[in-house]
């Protein structure tokens, strides 16, 4: 497959299709999965990036272009942090329209391919040096994640707090507690007018 592609121009959907195969490569079952679905294409949309539509081809890998999608995977800003919390998380947060019975086997595939940083990296700079490089990528990923939950924290807390611009949900409910206790009163109120007038 890297011969089909290296003549093309490096695009996002050039790329993706190369990562794509590589994993598809290592996995001789989830190619003849993909290959039932040879000629449909499905689209990719990660917003805000531009979509991209890759092809899967009969013997399960994929190509970039195609046409009419058979299936669209809206991918929003907030799946990356899904991701961080888990798979299950980000295939909740990816929207999927068209061809069931591909979205199923795309979903299921999303839950079992696996990349192997380590066993790539190792076949350029060793066993040892890959294992280091892939804990200081796991910690420096994580420690990202934690940074941008902590600064949401941080500013919803200040929001809340400070400037009074949010509220916090017990806040929200006491409130229309106390205002559906206020319309009944008026309720209440009408009604013994209603019978002095």
């Amino acid at each position: 497959m890297s011969g089909r592609l290296s003549g093309e121009k490096a695009t996002p959907a050039v790329a993706f299709c190369f990562f794509v195969n590589r994993l598809l490569d290592t996995e001789s079952w989830a190619r003849e999965r993909l290959a039932r679905f040879a000629g449909d294409t499905v689209e990719l949309v990660p917003l805000p990036l531009p979509p991209l539509r890759v092809t899967i081809l009969a013997d399960g890998r994929v190509q970039p272009g195609g046409e009419t999608p058979s299936l669209t995977l809206q991918i929003g800003p907030g799946a990356l942090f899904a991701l961080a919390r888990g798979e299950e998380e980000f295939l909740r947060a990816v929207q999927m329209s068209g061809n069931a019975r591909l979205a199923q086997e795309v979903a299921s595939l999303a839950r079992h391919l696996r990349w192997d940083v380590e066993e790539e990296l190792s076949r350029l700079v060793g066993d040892v040096a890959a294992h280091r490089i892939a804990g200081a990528a796991r910690d420096f990923a994580a420690w990202q994640v934690d940074a941008v939950r902590r600064i949401a924290t941080s500013a919803a807390d200040f929001l809340a707090e400070e400037t009074r611009l949010l509220v916090r949900r017990e806040e929200q409910v006491s409130h229309a507690r106390s205002v559906a206790e206020l319309r009944d009163a008026l309720a209440r109120l009408e009604k013994r007018i209603e019978r002095l007038g």
